[in-house]
């Protein structure tokens, strides 16, 4: 079956410029591309798809161009004696390269590849204080910032990167069987698209040099274990003149001696001696803000929690501010002299005398243990 004239496929005229070819062909490609045509239409999209990808390919290349003018298909065939042929794969490479980097952001010939700098993280140790009230520290990073002699090129100065000719500039060549493509990273320029013939002494050619800076940190009121703490473009920089990545900045709060935080709430343990839970009282306790007065009811009991409403943590994204939790701990005398012993014997036997009006929970827990081994048959 013959072919179709290559300008009618595209539906352009023999005198169209280069911009026009691209453009008629893009619109085709965009079309009949396979992944744009499914069911019935897939097999007649795929078809035009080719042809219009082949005439292009041939039309965009002056020297193609001209044989094909002149002699017609027979020019640009190698099957019917022509020269060049549209399926090699350097071909291939060059007209996805050309077409649909416009459409999708690749990589256009004649440019050195880019790459952006990775980003980094720091891990910051506060004090639970610093952490609440927020602060600003000063941290050394080590780090690789753009080389200066050759403003991050990596070709020495005076000089330039050359386009790799292997890739076109592209830094990926594409293998082509059938309809189907394959592509891999250039051999050559090994993905940059460029080949630095004379590097630049000082950073031999990566464009980076080593460096350890000084950051100013801000770190806001109410952060905890966990929280990061972003640093743009302070990261990697990028090879050859890319942009920088970021610094991540990690925060883990330390153990503090006296509280211990629950999100937006704080903890402590508050011992308190046998008399003054016996009696109640005041009890100077701390926060973060300063020392407060507790006042301890009479009769408390181990493990009772009071509630400071406001002392606590503001949260870092907003919100009112958690509280202080005091839990009492209810300490057991030791060391106790003979007389002392004596004193808590005759105030044994005299609360003893007074049965559950002194120990409710002791009295009740007995009367409870009773009714369990009566309920088993071991009540004597």
């Amino acid at each position: 079956m013959s072919k179709r004239d290559y300008y009618e496929v595209l539906g352009v005229n023999k005198n169209a410029s280069e911009a026009e070819l691209k453009k008629a062909y893009r619109r085709l490609a965009m079309k009949f591309h396979p992944d744009r045509n499914s069911g019935g239409e897939a097999t007649t999209a795929e078809k035009k798809f080719k042809e219009s990808k082949e005439a292009y390919e041939v039309l965009s290349d002056a020297q193609k161009r001209t044989a094909y003018d002149q002699f017609g298909h027979a020019g640009v065939d190698p099957s019917m004696g022509g020269h060049g042929g549209h399926g090699g794969p350097g071909n291939f490479s060059d007209v996805f390269g050309d077409v649909f980097g416009d459409i999708f952001g690749g990589q256009r010939g004649g440019g050195q590849r880019v790459n952006r700098g990775a980003d980094l993280r720091y891990n910051l140790e506060l004090t639970l204080e610093k952490a609440v009230s927020g602060t600003t520290v000063k941290i050394r990073v080590p780090t690789h910032k753009p080389c200066s002699p050759c403003r991050g090129s990596g070709a020495k100065k005076g000089s330039k990167p050359e386009v790799c000719t292997t890739c076109g500039g592209h830094g990926q060549v594409r293998m082509q069987q059938g309809f189907f493509s394959i592509q891999q990273t250039c051999p050559r320029c090994q993905g940059n698209g460029s080949i630095i013939k004379d590097p630049c002494p000082s950073c031999r050619g990566s464009g980076r040099v080593q460096e350890t800076k000084t950051l100013s940190v801000k770190v806001p009121p109410g952060v905890d274990t966990g929280d990061r703490i972003r640093l743009a473009n302070e990261g990697e920089a990028g090879e050859h003149g890319g942009p920088s990545g970021d610094l991540y900045v990690q925060v883990a709060v330390k153990d503090h001696a006296i509280f211990t935080r629950e999100d937006n709430h704080l903890f402590c343990e508050v011992p308190i001696g046998f008399a003054k839970a016996a009696l109640g009282g005041e009890l100077e306790v701390p926060t973060l803000d300063g020392k407060v007065m507790l006042k301890i009811p009479a009769g408390t009991q181990t493990g009772k929690l009071f509630r400071m409403r406001g002392k606590g943590v503001k949260p870092v994204r907003g919100g009112p501010v958690g509280d202080l939790m005091c839990r009492v701990n209810v300490e057991t005398p030791v060391n106790l002299t003979e007389r002392q012993k004596e004193i808590l014997q005759e105030l044994d036997d005299s609360m003893r005398a007074g049965g559950a009006t002194h120990s409710p929970h002791s009295s009740s827990w007995v009367d409870g243990v009773k009714s369990f081994f009566e309920s088993i048959g071991l009540a004597k």
